[in-house]
C-alpha cells in the first residue's frame, strides 16, 4: 500500500471534549482548523469577489467538480491555468467530486459498477463519471484537495439500500486512490517548520446514511486507504440533529487522529459546534449566503431578519461584536432599506457579514480549544441560538 504522510498537525486539544485545533498544509498554504469554507460552486461565492473573501478571512473555498466539468469545462480550466488563476484566488480550494449533485439529479442518472451516467441539467446531454475520470477532472481543475466519487442516498433510505450504496462507494474509493497515486507523485515532504506540499491532496468520502453499523464499517474501511483526509458525507441531508450526532459517534472513533475530518454541507452555528465537539475539523455550506439573500442575519446574540419592521430605524450595526466592514460602516436601517428596495448590494453585504460570522466563530472556537474552554464557549453560543 502506498504510504501517506498526513499533511496535518493537531496543535491543541480541548481536554473536556474531542474538539481539536490543527494546521492543514496544502500547496496554496496553511489552513488553520477548525475551518469554515465558503462555497464557490461555479468558481464564485455568490455575490462576492476575491477581495470580499480575503476580508472575511476565508482560508479555503469549496468548489464543485460536477458544475465545473459541465461549465466552463475541466479542460478549459486547465487551458486557463487552473481554477485558482481563473478566479484570481490564491488560497486553498477543495473540490467536491460531484456525488451530491448527481444524487440530486436522481431522475437523470443511472448508477453502475463502473460509474454513473447522468444528464446535464443545462442541456440534457449525457455524461459518464467514473472514480478515475473524476480524479482526472480534479487534476485539470487544479484544486488543492480532491475527493473521491461516491454514491449518496437519502438519510431515510432503507438499510439494504444504504448498504449497497456504501459498498459501491468503498470500491470506488479504492479505484480513485489508485488513480490518484498513478497520476500524482507522492511528494509531500516534512520539513522543520511544517510540510512541503507541491501536489494536491486526496480525501475519501465516508457514507452509510444514519445507520451506526454502516458508519462504523465505512470509517474503518476508509481508514485503511492511502488518503490524506476524510470527508463525512451523507449527513445534513434531512436527518435530525440527534441522528447526525449518532452517526458521528460511530464514525469519528474509527478514524486516525493524524488526519483531518471534513463534514460536508453543514453551516448552522449549533450543528458546526456539535461536530467540532466530536472531533470534526472542516465544514462548508451554502447556508450563510443563501439565507443572506432572504434577509437572515447571524450575530453573536442570535439571528434575526433584516426585513422585520423594528430594524427600519435602528442606527446600530448588525452585530456590535463583529469586525467585518459591513458592521463598521452601515446601520441596520440602511441595510433594511437596501433589502426592501430590492438592491442587490444587500445580498453582497449581508453575505459578507454572515460568512465573517462563521469564520470568526471558528477563530473563537480555536481560541476556546487552546484555552481548554470549548464546552463553555459552545454552551454560550447555543444559548443565543435556541
Amino acid at each position: 500500500m502506498t504510504k501517506i504522510i498526513p499533511p496535518f498537525k493537531v496543535t491543541a486539544r480541548d481536554g473536556k471534549s474531542k474538539a481539536r485545533a490543527g494546521l492543514l498544509y496544502t500547496k496554496h498554504g496553511v489552513v488553520q482548523t477548525p475551518v469554515f469554507m465558503p462555497v464557490a460552486t461555479q468558481a464564485s461565492v455568490k455575490a462576492l469577489n476575491e477581495e470580499d473573501l480575503k476580508h472575511v478571512k476565508a482560508q479555503c473555498l469549496l468548489s464543485n467538480t460536477y458544475h465545473l466539468y459541465l461549465r466552463p469545462g475541466a479542460e478549459f480550466l486547465k487551458k486557463m491555468g487552473g481554477l485558482h488563476k481563473f478566479m484570481n484566488w490564491d488560497g486553498s480550494i477543495l473540490t467536491d467530486s460531484g456525488g451530491f449533485q448527481v444524487h440530486s439529479l436522481s431522475h437523470l442518472r443511472k448508477i453502475t459498477e463502473d460509474g454513473v451516467w447522468f444528464k446535464s441539467h443545462h442541456d440534457g446531454s449525457k455524461h459518464f463519471f467514473t472514480p478515475e475520470n473524476v480524479i482526472e477532472y480534479e487534476a485539470a481543475i487544479g484544486s488543492d484537495i480532491w475527493t473521491c466519487l461516491d454514491v449518496l442516498i437519502p438519510a431515510n433510505a432503507k438499510h439494504a439500500d444504504a448498504r449497497r450504496a456504501l459498498e459501491i462507494t468503498k470500491r470506488w474509493a479504492r479505484r480513485a486512490a489508485a488513480k490518484y497515486h498513478a497520476v500524482t507523485p507522492q511528494a509531500i515532504a516534512q520539513i522543520e517548520d511544517g510540510f512541503k506540499v507541491p501536489h494536491s491532496l486526496l480525501f475519501g468520502i465516508i457514507q452509510g446514511a444514519i445507520y451506526p453499523d454502516l458508519r462504523e464499517d465505512a470509517a474503518k474501511d476508509m481508514a485503511t486507504l492511502p488518503v490524506h483526509g476524510f470527508c463525512i458525507g451523507g449527513l445534513s441531508v434531512g436527518e435530525t440533529r440527534e441522528e447526525m450526532n449518532l452517526a458521528l459517534q460511530h464514525t469519528i472513533p474509527h478514524l486516525p487522529e493524524e488526519k483531518p475530518r471534513y463534514l460536508m454541507g453543514l453551516g448552522t452555528p449549533q450543528e458546526i459546534l456539535d461536530c467540532v465537539e466530536r472531533g470534526v475539523d472542516m465544514f462548508d455550506c451554502v447556508w450563510p449566503t443563501r439565507v443572506a439573500r432572504n434577509g437572515q442575519v447571524m450575530t453573536s446574540k442570535g439571528k434575526f431578519n433584516i426585513k422585520n419592521v423594528k430594524h427600519r430605524e435602528e442606527q446600530i450595526p448588525l452585530d456590535d461584536e463583529c469586525d467585518c466592514f459591513v458592521c463598521k460602516r452601515y446601520t441596520r436601517a440602511y441595510l433594511s432599506h437596501l433589502f426592501r428596495a430590492g438592491e442587490l448590494t444587500s445580498h453582497r453585504l449581508l453575505s459578507i457579514h454572515n460568512i465573517r460570522f462563521l469564520t470568526r466563530l471558528m477563530e473563537r472556537a480555536t481560541e476556546a480549544i487552546k484555552a481548554g474552554a470549548f464546552t463553555e464557549f459552545k454552551a454560550k453560543v447555543e444559548e443565543n441560538y435556541k
